[in-house]
């Protein structure tokens, strides 16, 4: 069997590989792969059943990407919620350290499209201690997610300094690790690396399965070896046309990925990120899917449907309408269309909570 590093170097990095396999023309997408990078290794490219199916419309370079629309290079406003380079800090008590600038596949709809695989993106161990000291000076900070790139990219001895670092730091409680490596390099999940993993709990890890191909024995097989040493293992999905917008797929989706112990986290709405606008879907489509998922499926695998705001503002909930009205009689919808109403107590606000423990001294 095929070592991770070399299923990496065995890469595909120009369109023109492609022609062999596929008799696609590679001189249109030529422009797109200089300007954004393309990967895509073998283990991926095996999951890809025609050209133009989802699995290729996540891989491989398309024209599109070089006609842009509304969408801008950097929607979330992450180079300006950067306090040193490589950290996002946009909530209260958590932030994003950015700690590979390398992914094991190049997403064609990456939110970091701009500079993730690039030479815009620079992480090497005095940014990484920069990173790590504005975190230790930070006491408010108690939740920390690794990403980049992704961290799980780094190699063993690198990711275990970067973890036994942040461990140390008495006020962080939580590290996750955002990664995409069990969907498309599930071999890079080896026993040393879950050995090392094992040891910073609590530690959790979002993956990122966006279509059911995705989900194959072996990428079952390395998230098992993860949920194996107690690591809770949430999904991130992207809402893109032509790939997951069918109900029926977004459905399968989940239910799949609850069977291989992953828990659907989130769906997100397309970012607006330059390059990406053909995978856009409406919002309106957007909770037609979930329509779909609530009450036709498992309450464990309804994830929040949310837009991450561009400007950022963070992410922001985005629910069907199965609340009518509010008042002494709540209102409510359910996923049949069915009406229903529940008797709603009278609200206590804390100012009288307050006065009532006061009255009662």
């Amino acid at each position: 069997m095929e070592t991770w590093q070399k299923l990496l170097q065995a890469s595909i990095t120009r369109p023109g590989d492609l022609t062999r396999r596929f008799g696609v023309d590679p001189r249109p997408l030529e422009e797109v792969a200089e300007r954004y990078p393309m990967r895509v290794n073998p283990y991926y490219l095996s999951l890809i059943k025609s050209v133009g199916d989802p699995i290729w419309k996540q891989a491989v370079p398309a024209e599109e990407e070089l006609h842009a629309s509304v969408c801008m290079a950097d929607p979330l406003d992450e180079e300006n919620q950067s306090p040193v380079p490589n950290l996002v800090h946009r909530y209260p008590d958590r932030v994003l350290f950015l700690v590979c600038s390398e992914c094991a596949m190049y997403c064609r709809f990456c939110t970091r499209k701009r500079k993730v695989g690039g030479e815009s993106m620079q992480i090497d161990r005095q940014t990484l201690e920069a990173g790590i000291a504005y975190i230790r000076s930070r006491p408010e900070v108690r939740d920390v997610i690794l990403s980049g790139g992704d961290p799980l990219l780094l190699g063993d001895e690198r990711l275990d300094w970067i973890l036994k670092e942040l461990r140390a730091i008495a006020h962080v409680e939580i590290i996750r690790i955002g990664t995409r490596v069990p969907v498309v390099l599930p071999q890079r999940i080896t026993p040393a690396l879950v050995r090392i993993l094992r040891r910073y709990h609590p530690l959790y890890i979002n993956t990122h399965f966006n279509h059911p191909d995705e989900i194959t024995e072996t990428s079952a097989k390395a998230c098992g070896r993860l949920a194996d040493v107690g690591i809770p293992l949430g999904n991130q999905t992207v809402l893109m046309r032509g790939i997951n917008d069918d109900p029926a797929v977004m459905k399968r989706l989940m239910q799949k990925l609850l069977a291989i112990r992953v828990k659907p986290y989130y769906i997100y709405q397309a970012d607006m990120v330059e390059g990406t606008d053909h995978f856009r879907t409406s919002v309106e489509e957007g909770l037609e899917v979930m329509r779909a998922l609530r009450g036709h499926t498992s309450g464990m695998g309804v994830p929040a449907y949310v837009i991450d705001a561009p400007g950022g503002g963070g992410k922001i909930p985005i629910l069907p309408d199965y609340l009518q009205s509010l008042g002494d009689q709540v209102v409510l919808k359910n996923y049949q269309g069915n009406t229903y109403t529940y008797a709603n107590p009278a609200p206590v606000f804390e100012e009288e909570k307050r006065s009532a423990v006061n009255a009662s001294r």
